[in-house]
């Protein structure tokens, strides 16, 4: 019966170094796909706090940036999902949601994004950056609901605060460039810049209670622990070479104020994020 049982077993198979050295090269590769995806494809939330004297009741800010509609990628019904989650009192476009010169299927998206946001309940406020400045597109997003806010002002009582917004299209700053011939800030509000392209100086010097920025992509790739980005304004690893300040994303504060940069949530000019997902941030404003 032992003579019949071992006979009827088949042989094992030899797995040879060169199948093996194969399967492993598949599997890293696969690795290599899911980080890659995971990294330019997935949204996080991004939950920051602002305390202020002017707030008396809490305030949450979504901001959403930098989409650069494409035939692929994060879907409109993705962040609008992901937006809702966040159970946000007002939603901020931050620019370059679009690139001018794309098609008008492309122009639709966040047009789409922007009307569904708006018939949701939510108040949108939109300015441009360089990429979008295409003028039918600006006129179709005010047709959406949004409140464009290049060069115009805004006061509006959110939860019984009274917030001031304030928002700009400059694309580049001259150095003459001075917010305080547009603006007069008003001390009797919660005053918010809305500004594409971050300038720390100059916003700085205006001294907004909250600024809030976008463009850089959070520099795209991020160097683990906190080191910085890989690439910044024409600079190779620019923190870690000169351990200054980098303005790339997250928190900088000012006298009397906050600047915030959102690394946004598309991928452009190509999708190669890497410790760096794209985001929706929330800036919640809570009492000091």
């Amino acid at each position: 019966m032992a003579e019949n049982l071992s006979s009827q077993n088949p042989p094992k198979k030899t797995v040879t170094k060169k199948t093996l050295r194969r399967r492993r090269f598949f599997a890293v590769i696969i690795l290599l796909v899911i980080v890659w995806w995971f990294n330019n494809f997935t949204v996080k939330i991004t939950e920051q706090t602002v305390k202020s004297p002017k707030i008396s009741a809490s305030v949450r800010i979504a901001v959403v940036s930098d989409m650069h509609a494409t035939d692929f990628g994060i879907s409109v019904d993705s962040i609008v999902s992901k937006m809702k989650k966040t159970s946000p009192d007002i939603i901020i476009e931050l620019g370059d949601m679009y690139t001018t010169g794309s098609s008008q299927e492309l122009m639709d998206k966040p047009v789409e994004l922007t009307k569904k946001l708006v018939d949701e309940g939510f108040p949108v406020y939109f300015v441009n950056g360089e990429h979008d400045t295409d003028r039918k597109y600006i006129r179709r997003m005010a047709e959406a609901g949004a409140h464009v806010m290049n060069y115009e002002s805004e006061t509006i009582t959110v939860n019984g605060n009274r917030l001031r917004i304030l928002g700009i299209d400059n694309v580049y700053y001259s150095g003459t460039f001075d917010l305080s011939n547009e603006f007069t800030l008003d001390d009797s509000c919660f005053n918010i810049l809305l500004a594409h392209i971050p300038n720390y100086e100059k916003f700085a010097r205006f001294g907004a209670d909250l600024t809030l920025c976008a463009d850089t992509h959070g520099g795209m790739i991020q160097l683990p622990f906190d080191m910085g980005p890989v690439y910044h304004e024409g600079n190779w690893f620019p923190q870690l070479k000169s351990g200054n300040t980098v303005y790339d994303k997250g928190c900088f504060d000012y006298k009397n104020g906050t600047m915030f940069i959102t690394s946004g949530i598309g991928n452009s000019p190509v999708p190669a994020r890497f410790n760096n997902r794209p985001e929706i941030a929330v800036i919640e404003l809570i009492p000091e």
